[in-house]
């Protein structure tokens, strides 16, 4: 086997367990991010219920608190992050009227990693069966998941047959070799284990992981564009992930540990501000646009450091100025070495072939970042592709507050929970895959599956 190296992610949706008239399809999800963690609960359409090519959901339950004990999308306070999980699951499921029993996690820690490779296995009867695709399913499982990585998405790129003849389905078809080019993401396994650690602490079962990057790309664009050739790229508070697709197909992903909160810290050390002021400051007047009147345009914001008594005898916070030009000359270079960072992954995926070339030929951005004022245009030029800035467009049925791209992980992961086509079962819990619960969902998948 041989594989190239680039780094996403799929999941086994399964309904979780719940009361009432929503028992049977409902079904809970959770993003574990650097600056919040929402839990979301929700009934899920059918496909045939599908409307525009859009899978619906019905969210029955949304919690939403800020994260504690987590950097960069990885567990730094085992108790801190428990805390922040246990309050976002316990608030959707009040929220919800019932008790989940297990949920869907999306990943962005462990340094997310692709790898094309092929896997092959010698067709003994001379006809192509389930248990000859099994046994090449079951190798390039084995090929990936080593090394102190954790499998987290396999997915089929196609079949060969005789290392030549490319088919869709072999079953019943004559070979002697049967050859299947496969996609896998892994992740580091220590910040993996610590992630499902701190949610199974909470009394939830981990039902499958999925990669943000993979969820957050089902969100943010359309089915077309990944049968194009798209590259998603959701810029959140501490990561900035990468998907691509091309042929409908995730082809690569990729993580990228900068993100928002860095555009944050700039600003508090450039104009001695707190944090929390100075995340207010860039949400209410952060813009890359330049205008003429910037100059002249100033605003006052909370100085860092001890309050000083006021005239009345109370406390009187020590007052700054700051013009809009001013902060965009902070924040802009931020942005700009970002850019850079992504448009150099994406040069790398660009190296391993004409596919990868389709696959980044245009770039969708999402997450929270990706709404400074003129993120777009900027993006445009510095990545020299055409990009545009997407909100929540893969899900219909959210309630407007979810529907920003901030949510679009989390929106992701209940996309792949109601299209039962884009589920890509890789992550198990243990074992040699023959068990009961999601290990043997993962052997039926293997035998059954194709």
């Amino acid at each position: 086997m041989s594989g190239g190296e680039s780094g996403v992610g799929g999941g086994f949706p399964r309904t979780v367990p719940g009361s009432g008239r929503h028992a049977a399809r409902s079904v809970g999800v959770l993003d574990v991010g650097t600056s919040k963690v929402v839990c979301l609960i929700a009934a899920v359409a059918p496909r045939a219920g599908v409307h525009a090519g859009v899978p619906r959901a019905e969210v029955l339950g949304a919690g939403h608190v800020r994260a504690r004990g987590i950097k960069a999308g990885v567990v730094t306070d085992l108790d801190e992050a428990e805390g922040a999980i246990r309050a976002a699951i316990g608030e959707a499921e009040r929220m919800a009227g019932l008790a989940l029993e297990e949920i869907h996690v999306a990943v962005s820690c462990g340094r997310l990693k692709s790898r094309h490779f092929t896997a092959s296995a010698e067709v003994e009867s001379g006809v192509v069966d389930d248990g000859d695709i099994a046994r090449v399913m079951s190798g390039g499982r084995a090929y990936a998941d080593r090394d102190g990585r954790t499998l987290v998405h396999l997915n089929l790129l196609g079949f060969r047959l005789d290392r030549a003849q490319a088919v869709t389905d072999p079953r019943g078809m004559a070979a002697g070799l049967l050859s299947a080019d496969l996609h896998a993401v892994t992740a580091d396994d220590a910040p993996l284990r610590n992630l499902t650690m701190a949610v199974e602490r909470c009394h939830v079962a981990v039902a499958g992981l999925v990669a943000a990057p993979f969820a957050s790309a089902l969100a943010a664009s359309t089915d077309d564009e990944r049968r194009l050739g798209v590259t998603v790229v959701d810029i959140g508070a501490g990561v900035a992930t990468l998907a691509g697709f091309a042929d409908g197909q995730l082809v690569f992903a990729d993580a990228v540990p900068v993100g928002g909160h860095h555009i944050t810290y700039d600003i508090a050390r450039a104009l001695n501000m707190p944090l929390a002021e100075a995340e207010r400051i860039k949400a209410l007047y952060g813009t890359l646009i330049e205008a003429g009147s910037d100059n002249y345009e100033s605003f006052e914001y909370a100085l860092a450091g001890p309050s000083t008594g006021g005239e009345d005898g109370g406390e009187e916070d020590l007052v700054g100025r700051v013009t809009r030009a001013q902060l965009r000359s902070v924040v802009r270079p931020r942005v700009e070495a970002t850019l850079a960072l992504i448009a150099e992954r994406l040069e790398r995926a660009v190296q391993l072939g004409p596919v990868m070339r389709l696959a980044t030929g245009r770039v969708v951005l999402t997450g929270g970042a990706s709404q400074l004022a003129g993120l777009g245009d900027l993006a445009s030029g510095a990545l020299a592709r055409p990009v545009r800035v997407a909100g929540v467009t893969g899900l219909a049925g959210l309630p407007a507050g979810l529907a920003r791209p901030g949510f679009a992980v989390a929106a992701g992961l209940l996309s792949s929970c109601s299209r039962p086509s884009l589920q890509v079962p890789a992550w198990r819990t243990g074992g040699d895959g023959q068990g009961g619960g999601y290990l043997g969902r993962v052997g039926n998948w293997l035998r059954e599956g194709f």
